[in-house]
């Protein structure tokens, strides 16, 4: 029970994975076929979960979904801890006046809701897929910089800390050989439950039409062209809001399961 959320999260993104590869091999229509006088129709042996309100393929559209949805997230996330962790642990080493310009720096950015700015960024720059990588990424950056920061702080009160740098190690070898070891756990933790915000972040912005192009098909999108048929046909909606919660839950999930299993408190206190 201890790691039920671990494994079902685990679950969760096996089966997204398996079908964002799948994706890339077949599918079982062509995503980008639209054929009029086929639309609304149920599931069937050749539209298993039945097509949209274009005639499209469903199952097909939420198949090459899962691939912009794990590549933007991949993308954002390297994105936000390669500029938020640096960015954390130099604010928490720096001489202190460079600490607090960094520090509050980080705050500010924090003190806006990373969709938000996600919308601001990619409505600035124009819609794509990378820009909503970018803005995504960004938006995130401050969340990492704080977890960071706190986390660099605790590791430098330690003791072997104080012992390297009376022996002249340098605050960069410092960082190097005993900070990013030590929050590498937190930091992998931190990804994973991002990489779910990021997903439930890009079909926001697909819904807007402010990430990918509506040629591709993505999860955010298929919601919104769906909405009109609500009433209609409300399994439409359906089957790419679930696929947007599975994504964020199975992340959710593991990233809380690493969190339990990495931290050997929480591990005994379960």
């Amino acid at each position: 029970m201890r790691r039920a959320g671990l494994v079902i999260g685990s679950v969760l993104i096996g089966v997204i994975l398996v079908a964002a590869v799948v994706s890339v091999f077949w599918t079982p229509v062509d995503p980008s076929l639209v054929v009029p006088a086929e639309r609304l129709q149920g599931p069937s042996l050749h539209h298993l979960l039945g097509t949209d309100g274009f005639g499209a393929d469903i199952a097909s559209r939420l198949l090459v979904g899962a691939r912009i949805g794990l590549l933007v997230g991949v993308v954002s996330v390297v994105i936000a801890a390669g500029l938020g962790v640096p960015w954390g642990i130099a604010s928490a080493m720096l001489n202190r006046p460079w600490s607090r310009v960094a520090s509050r720096a980080s705050d500010l950015l924090y003190a806006f809701p990373a969709l938000l700015l996600a919308i601001i960024l990619a409505a600035a720059v124009g819609g794509s897929t990378l820009t909503g990588m970018i803005a995504i990424g960004v938006s995130t950056v401050p969340v990492f910089a704080r977890i960071t920061r706190s986390a660099t702080w605790q590791v430098m009160s330690q003791d072997y800390v104080l012992a390297a740098r009376s022996s002249g190690i340098s605050s960069w070898g410092i960082a190097r050989s005993h900070v990013l070891p030590n929050i590498a756990p937190l930091i992998g933790v931190q990804a994973s439950v991002s990489y779910g915000m990021a997903i439930l972040a890009e079909a926001a912005l697909s819904y807007l039409g402010l990430a990918t192009p509506a040629t591709v098909p993505t999860w955010g999108r298929m919601l919104r062209d769906s909405q009109t048929y609500l009433f209609n046909s409300p399994v439409q909606t359906l089957w790419p809001g679930l696929a947007i919660a599975a994504a964020v839950m199975g992340f959710t999930l593991l990233g809380d399961g690493l969190r339990d299993f990495l931290d050997p408190r929480l591990r005994e206190l379960r």
